[in-house]
This record gives structure tokens, C-alpha cells and sequence, in this order.
């Protein structure tokens, strides 16, 4: 293979991810006035979700469902749990809408068919395009995802039904995440920390930030961690992927405690105490239009450590 072949593939390679990743984007941009209005604040703990099938025709053989946002039989954009049995392998099908997916237990294979399985444990983030034929399978104790669309109803389809929009799946798994942190990023300008392992950090995973845009990105804290997730913007919804997380709400009195698959949303401006609990590092997926900052209550930090704080900017900061 020449060099000329090498670079042409380069190309078409990342125009293809591009593609893809526009393609979602847009359709994001197409709903985003509708998720806004229909936004409140709200926690939902996994242990409260009501399951239902994901596929009814299907019923109880198949994947089981639970709605965290949104109604995704409805025509607008809706988030959910998706939980496998140990071994379970769907035949091939589609989809009418394209979907993202993040791992949060257990290892996910989706892909085509006839492609060699790659496993994805938690952390991992993939996109399903609609139309395109694949299948889904799960192995571990517990498979519990999280599936967000921008637009509904989520349908399974027969793959005879397959057709092409020009989007390309995306499958990333966690040990290919970037994780982004202080020396990386637009940070205050503050001194630095002298352990950078006490920073939060980002892994940003679509969308734009820009003003009016959203944007979908994994959070890490690590733990211990005690400090305030703050947005300024329209709208935020985030769901735990790992680790304990202690979380209060505008209006709550005391701390609720999330485990993984459990759900906080606000609308416009505001502001979100955290507490990592536990020896485990905890992650958020995060999905919010406007400008999100990550900084360490001031009790917590030590003599040695400057207040620290992560953004992911979406241009509106002055």
C-alpha cells in the first residue's frame, strides 16, 4: 500500500466519523427547542425505573426497557435504560431513528452481523445509525445501558427494511477514550494542583460547544471528590455510569444517593452539588446545552491545592 492509498483512507476515514457524528448533531439541533420546554429538574434512582420491553413483540425474551426521560414511543427526543440477559444475541435488524449508547455494566458487542465481536465494558460510547443492519449482544452478571434518540418513536425494524442515510456507526471503546484535564484544557487562571489525579476530567463525545448547541460528554471525578456541577445554559441531563455519587438537588433538604443507571436533569442555570463516595472514581455522562464547570468545594481542598475548575465551553462565556 502506497503512501498516497494511506492518506486517501485517512481521509475518507475521518470524513466518514465526521459524517456521522454531523448527522446526529443535526438532528439534535432539529429538537433541541422541543427538550428545553419539556425539561424540569428531576432525579430518578435506577432502583425506582419501571421496566417494560424494549421490543414488544418480543415481550419478556428480549432486552428490558426503562424510560428516564422523554417517551420513546412518542415523536420527540426521549433518553431510557436498556438491561440484557447474560448471553443474549438479537438477530439482525434496524432501527427507524439513529440512537447513542453508553456502557453502563456488564460488555456490549453491536456492530454488523458478520464483524469480528468487540466487547465494550462500562465507559464505552457507541452511535447505531438508522437503517443500517447490525446486531446486539451482552455478556456479563448485569448489562445495564443507557440509549438516548433524538427523535421517536424507537422502532425495531426487520432488516429487510434496512435503508441508508449516509451515517457511519461510531463504536469507541473506554480504553480509546481521551480523557481530557487540566494542562489540556481552557482552564481558570488559577495556580495548578500539585496532584493532577485530584482533577476532574472530560471525554468529549459529540456535539459542539457553541452557543444554542448540545453537547454530549463524560465527567470524572475522582474519589473523594466533593464539589458543584454548574451550568449555564438551558439545559442539563446527566446520568451516573460509575461509582457512588451523593447528589442534592435545588429543592432537596439532604444528599440522595445515586448508583449507577440513576438520572438528575435542571433547566437554565444551576447549580449541582456532588460527593464521589466511596474508593471508586465516579463518571457522568453528561448531555446539557451551555456551558458546564466542574469545581471542588472549598473545604475540600487542602492548603496545597488551588481551586480547580473544568470547563466545557460552549462559546457563550464572556
Amino acid at each position: 500500500m502506497g503512501m498516497m492509498d494511506t492518506r486517501e483512507i485517512l481521509r475518507d476515514a475521518i470524513a466518514l466519523v465526521a459524517a456521522t457524528l454531523v448527522g446526529l448533531h443535526s438532528a439534535a439541533d432539529a429538537n433541541h427547542s422541543v427538550e428545553r420546554a419539556e425539561l424540569s429538574s428531576q432525579v430518578v434512582l435506577v432502583s425506582e425505573v419501571e421496566w417494560s420491553p424494549l421490543n414488544p413483540a418480543r415481550g419478556s425474551k428480549g432486552p428490558q426497557a426503562g424510560a428516564l426521560w422523554g417517551d420513546r414511543t412518542g415523536t420527540g427526543p426521549s433518553g431510557f435504560l436498556v438491561k440484557f440477559a447474560d448471553g443474549f444475541s438479537s438477530p439482525p435488524h434496524v432501527h427507524n431513528v439513529s440512537y447513542r449508547g453508553v456502557v453502563i455494566s456488564g460488555r456490549v458487542h453491536n456492530d454488523d452481523p458478520t464483524a469480528a465481536e468487540m466487547w465494550m465494558p462500562a465507559r464505552s460510547f457507541w452511535t447505531q445509525p438508522a437503517g443500517e443492519a447490525h446486531i446486539t449482544a451482552a455478556r456479563g452478571e448485569t448489562n445495564l445501558v443507557y440509549v438516548e434518540i433524538e427523535q421517536g418513536p424507537y422502532l425495531v425494524l426487520p432488516p429487510d427494511q434496512a435503508f441508508d442515510r449516509g451515517e457511519r456507526p461510531v463504536n469507541i471503546h473506554q480504553s480509546n477514550l481521551a480523557w481530557v484535564g487540566a494542562e489540556q484544557l481552557e482552564w481558570v487562571d488559577l495556580p495548578r494542583a500539585s496532584d493532577s489525579s485530584a482533577d476532574p476530567s472530560a471525554a468529549f463525545l459529540w456535539g459542539e460547544r457553541r452557543p444554542g448547541q448540545l453537547h454530549g460528554t463524560l465527567l470524572q471525578v475522582p474519589a473523594g471528590f466533593a464539589g458543584t456541577l454548574t451550568l449555564r445554559g438551558s439545559s442539563l441531563r446527566a446520568i451516573l455510569v460509575e461509582g457512588r455519587l451523593q447528589y442534592r438537588g435545588a429543592s432537596a433538604v439532604s444528599p440522595t444517593a445515586l448508583e449507577p443507571g440513576s438520572y438528575f436533569s435542571a433547566s437554565g442555570d444551576s447549580e449541582h452539588p456532588v460527593t464521589c463516595q466511596g474508593e471508586k472514581t465516579c463518571v457522568l455522562y453528561v448531555r446539557a446545552q451551555g456551558n458546564l464547570a466542574v469545581a471542588a468545594s472549598p473545604h475540600e481542598r487542602s492548603s496545597s491545592t488551588a481551586p480547580r475548575e473544568i470547563f466545557v465551553d460552549d462559546g457563550s462565556k464572556s
